[in-house]
């Protein structure tokens, strides 16, 4: 089989936000506790973090990590998490039905986040609290003023503001599941009443309004059209979730889920320009797909209920998986132009690229591989690339194509980077990329991730998938079922 790619100089979507390679960490089974924070670990630090994860956050590179939920936070009272760690409550946690311990709350995770070489993406609770309690958290973390809140961040040990940026409006307010949950209408007013109270108190934040839980919900679309009606003036961006699964094991359907996603982006961008042109606003509402991942190994399983961080939604991901989140990567970066923010749900131990034993080792899932590069090496200006291939169907979409790619430039490094995925499961590729307008070309690196086992799992003992160096000078062909990631130098 044979593929084309062409990459114009003059073909540009949009320069990727880095948030675009965030992630998300929810007070959610072991992602906190024996996650991040494990006080007794041989690796942990003096605010007791474990600093083997630390280290893997970093070689992710990941700029932004959105706390403290999820479904957790529509139930959670921010204060507990302040102050004092002797005199903090514990607390029947209602979303996963746990004990809430409640030893690491904003006080520390904002460190955690600055010695992680990241920042936090904060949510307030729109669930059982509102506009009052999400003005507070505000203030208890940004303000630099001589009233109530700011000065009880400093009785706590932080003279200086924690400077938090990003604000989530309440999480999946329109699920049944959600603790508070409510209809557009009530939601579109408290988060716009929200969002005016905060702004006012620091005016630099941006704002996420809840999108709707995944596309389908009865309610989306109208959803958004509602919530966006009552809140456009106000805020910055509207979430999206959405999660991919294999539980038909039905590879070939499997690997073209990055086209629904695609087509989700897609809808509610235009949602948002439907809202913006009947309001005859000037400013454009961008898009936080902040919880995005592969996640169905999981589910079903049953755990006694009110117990301290059990283990809870820990899929162990396979090469196939692998695939799919390295085609959601490149839809990402193909939509750059609307999605300024990602949040890969989750981080540690949850649905999650980075594993930990506790007291014990750190481990690489097969997902970890394709975040990692992309993080890394997809900075820059996300280029349109134009693809001449073969195409097959599967039952809810006609024509898949079998190379999934996205291309990124970075001016300053003089180079274009090309991620691509051989979708097909019995045929290699021989792949034909043209650079246009860029003057010479030399691919100087290509990066490989390949099993001939789909089903192949790394775990602490064996890592069975880990990234391969392809010799440069050899031709271009993409193996079977592949992800690939090739550097080109160019001169301009």
């Amino acid at each position: 089989m044979k593929a084309k790619i062409i990459v114009n100089k003059n073909f540009r979507i949009s320069e990727i936000d880095k948030r675009l390679y965030g992630s998300f960490i929810e007070h959610l089974g072991r992602a906190i506790y024996g996650g991040v924070y494990e006080p007794k670990h041989p690796t942990a630090d003096d605010m007791g973090f474990r600093g083997d994860v630390i280290e893997q956050v970093k070689t992710l590179n990941v700029p932004v990590v959105r706390y403290p939920g999820g479904n957790f936070v529509s139930g959670y009272n921010w204060e507990d998490g302040t102050g004092d760690k002797s005199k903090r409550p514990r607390r029947m946690e209602l979303a996963w039905k746990t004990v809430e311990t409640n030893q690491v709350g904003i006080d520390e995770f904002q460190e955690w986040a600055r010695r992680a070489d990241s920042e936090v993406m904060m949510a307030v609770n729109l669930g059982t609290r509102g506009a009052d309690e999400a003005r507070n958290c505000l203030e208890y973390c940004n303000a630099v003023t001589d009233t109530y809140y700011a000065n009880l961040r400093r009785k706590n040990g932080f003279e200086e503001p924690f400077g938090i940026k990003i604000w989530c409006l309440g999480n999946e307010m329109d699920g049944p599941w959600q603790m508070g949950h409510k209809t557009a209408e009530e939601y579109g007013r408290l988060a716009c009443e929200t969002a005016k109270m905060m702004k006012t108190i620091d005016p630099s934040i941006e704002l996420v309004a809840c999108g709707s839980s995944y596309p389908e919900m009865a309610t989306f679309i109208d959803w958004e059209l509602t919530v966006l009606d009552h809140t456009y003036k106000y805020i910055d961006y509207i979430s999206l979730h959405s999660y991919y699964g294999n539980k038909d094991n039905d590879t070939p359907s499997y690997l073209a889920r990055s086209m629904v996603m695609d087509s989700f982006i897609k809808t509610v961008a235009s949602v948002c320009d439907v809202v913006k042109a009947k309001k005859k606003s000037k400013k454009t509402v961008n898009l936080s797909f902040d919880e995005w991942n592969v996640w169905f190994h999981s589910n079903g399983a049953k755990i006694e209920k009110w117990q301290i961080a059990p283990p809870q939604l820990e899929d162990i991901y396979n090469f196939e998986d692998l695939l799919v989140v390295g085609c959601l990567l490149s839809t990402l970066q193909n939509n750059a132009d609307r999605v300024k923010i990602a949040c890969l749900a989750q981080l540690v131990n949850a649905i999650a690229p980075i594993m930990t034993e506790n007291g014990g080792r750190v481990w690489r899932q097969t997902i970890f591989y394709p975040f990692y590069y992309a993080s890394n090496f997809g900075r820059g200006i996300a280029m349109k690339p134009l693809v001449e291939c073969e195409s097959y169907s599967v039952k809810d979409i006609d024509e898949v194509p079998y190379v999934e790619c996205s291309a990124v430039y970075d001016k300053e490094k003089k180079t274009v980077t090309l991620f691509v995925v051989n979708r097909s499961l019995e045929d290699d590729i021989e792949l034909d990329f043209v650079l246009e307008n860029f003057g010479n070309a030399r691919l100087s690196k290509w990066v490989e991730l390949y099993s001939d086992d789909l089903k192949a799992v790394n775990t602490a003992d064996t890592e069975s998938v880990t990234p391969n160096e392809r010799d440069i000078s050899a031709p271009t062909v993409l193996k079977k079922h592949s992800w690939n990631m090739l550097i080109y130098n160019v001169e301009e």
